[in-house]
């Protein structure tokens, strides 16, 4: 993936039945940047098992106890009227919300896209809790889900002694995220391409942030074969994913394929782009030293 940016608002509308304002740009505007270093904060709290013949839920269903409020109803439309890469107003408009209306009836669509809108101001600590309390309301919110799993591998802190624990939960959250989307719905308001576009992108991000998780806990069979499912969804993956993928395929010893990842890595621009260049010509070393596959 270059970014979540790419997927967000669009994905959060179609799958999750489109009542946000449809974009291309929602999850990190910073792209890949923290995956080498950083801790994390907060997080959100571990999402109650569920019975897996429960319907998946939405963020697109309003909290049907709550009463009709004409002044809540304006508050929500001003909320969701922000431009999509309007973050400061959505996170302005979106906290006014939850101070007016605690317990209102889009809370959890508040919640989950102020998520985003902190984690594309960088300031997870809000991000983070505001997950928490879009999943405390509905625990399988599937955008929110999706992206928590993926920031907590991308700041991940082997110094942290609670860094399996978090990533641990991050597996879970994706792997969840993976069964929900697999038996989701398409919502009446979106054509077939539209949700299967929309399904595949937030696939993809599962998949990667899946891939980098086994990747921190040295699984490279795993990790290899979560960033091959999220590559082959994603229509123009993002060198970093293509990197990991090629650093696992080496740890492998699956030199030729790992080759060909670092070739794809180093003529697709993005974060990691040079650092595949570099590695390039001795993975080209060892991909024609390999012995060839049986015939």
């Amino acid at each position: 993936m270059k970014n979540l940016a790419k997927y967000g608002t669009y994905v959060l509308t179609v799958v999750a039945a489109a009542i946000l304002a449809a974009s291309p740009a929602v999850y990190a505007q910073s792209g890949y940047g923290g995956q080498y270093g950083g801790g994390l904060n907060s997080e959100p709290q571990t999402q109650p098992k569920l019975s897996p013949n429960a319907p998946p839920k939405t963020s697109s269903q309003p909290n049907a106890a709550a009463p009709v409020n004409p002044e809540e109803e304006k508050s929500y439309k001003a909320f969701t009227d922000a431009r999509s890469d309007a973050y400061d107003q959505q996170i302005a408009s979106g906290e006014q919300y939850i101070q007016k209306f605690p317990g209102g009836r889009y809370e959890e669509q508040v919640y989950a896209r102020l998520a985003n809108a902190y984690f594309q101001k960088n300031q997870l600590d809000k991000m983070y809790a505001s997950a928490d309390k879009a999943l405390s309301l509905n625990a399988d919110d599937v955008t929110v889900l999706v992206l928590v799993g993926w920031v907590i591998p991308h700041n991940y802190d082997p110094n942290d002694p609670e860094s399996d624990r978090r990533l641990a939960k991050a597996e879970g959250y994706e792997k969840r995220a993976i069964e929900l989307m697999n038996t989701m719905p398409k919502p009446d308001n979106v054509t077939d391409d539209q949700f299967a576009k929309a399904k595949a992108a937030s696939l993809a991000q599962a998949h990667s942030g899946l891939g980098l998780i086994y990747f921190r806990q040295q699984q490279h069979e795993k990790s290899v074969a979560e960033m091959q499912e999220a590559v082959k969804l994603d229509a123009t993956p993002d060198s970093v994913d293509l990197y990991i993928l090629a650093v696992g395929l080496n740890q492998l010893k699956r030199y030729p394929e790992a080759a060909e990842a670092f070739e794809r890595c180093a003529n697709t621009p993005g974060a990691v782009q040079d650092r595949c260049k570099q590695r390039l010509p001795e993975a080209k070393k060892l991909a024609a030293s390999a012995p060839a596959p049986p015939k």
